[in-house]
């Protein structure tokens, strides 16, 4: 009988592309124990509940509305006051809003935005795509990610960081995406916590290679990626989330605020 050791499949995980990602996937290029994927936001969750990953870097109302993930410590996307590339623009003030046209990039900004129109200003907007907006008086828009640095639209006076929103809202930090894992979560949460170091360490050179050429000031983005972001999931992060995912029932986004099956540190 043989006793050569079998190697585990590669561990299938799946990332945004954003700049925002960088500092959390890069040491995952080349891992020979990963195979790693790449889409916005809103396809994550179609790749973990396919079965099409093992772990994929959710945003936090997905995990709401997927059974049986496991929340991992390593990492997680989020901001503690202004986010800078998660904002509402209107040519009218945001109180006018009566139609929200959403960047569908992120199911979590399009939740957060709502919950902050409800609880703000008192408003309930109809939601169109992106594509459809006209800029007529009363339409917001909300846009994510690298293109409110790089292509931000013009003649937008009225504008709204959600971040900062929200932190005056609940005093909490915010998250828009962490790291869930359908199986093999233990083995999930050593990788990542190792590539995010690496990637910590490398903020510079991601600048570089992978925001510059995007359109990013240099200064802007390492700004970006060492202070508006807050990488860290601890206990207030926890708290924002469980925060979020009640306004997010209260609205009927989600049909309850489901308890947090989080990794047990170690």
């Amino acid at each position: 009988m043989s006793t050569a050791h079998v190697q585990p499949p590669p561990l299938r995980i799946a990332s945004v592309a954003f700049v925002n990602a960088r500092p959390l996937i890069a040491g995952l290029d080349g891992d020979p124990r990963v195979q790693l994927a790449r889409a916005v936001p809103s396809q994550l969750s179609r790749l973990i509940e396919s079965d099409e990953a093992d772990v994929a870097l959710l945003p936090v109302i997905d995990y709401a509305r997927i059974p049986d993930l496991t929340i991992l410590r390593a990492s997680a996307i989020g901001c503690d006051g202004p986010t800078l590339t998660v904002r509402l623009f209107s040519r009218s003030p945001i109180a006018h809003t009566r139609i929200l046209a959403c960047d569908g990039d992120s199911h979590t900004s399009v939740v957060l935005a709502r919950i902050i129109l409800k609880e703000r200003f008192g408003l309930t907007p109809k939601l169109i795509p992106l594509e459809m907006a006209t800029d007529q008086p009363g339409e917001t828009r909300l846009l994510i990610g690298d293109k409110v640095v790089c292509e931000p639209p013009a003649g937008f006076d009225h504008q709204l960081d959600l971040g900062l929103a929200w932190k005056e809202l609940t005093g909490l930090p915010f998250v828009f995406a962490a790291w869930c894992a359908r199986r093999r979560a233990s083995e999930a949460e050593m990788i990542l916590r190792d590539s995010k170091r690496l990637g910590m360490s490398q903020i510079t050179a991601i600048v570089q290679q992978h925001a510059i050429p995007r359109g990013w000031p240099a200064d802007l983005a390492h700004q970006y990626l060492t202070s508006y972001l807050h990488f860290d999931l601890g206990d207030r992060q926890f708290q924002a989330i469980r925060t979020y995912h009640t306004h997010a029932a209260r609205l009927g986004a989600i049909p309850h605020a489901p308890e947090l099956n989080i990794l047990p540190r170690t």
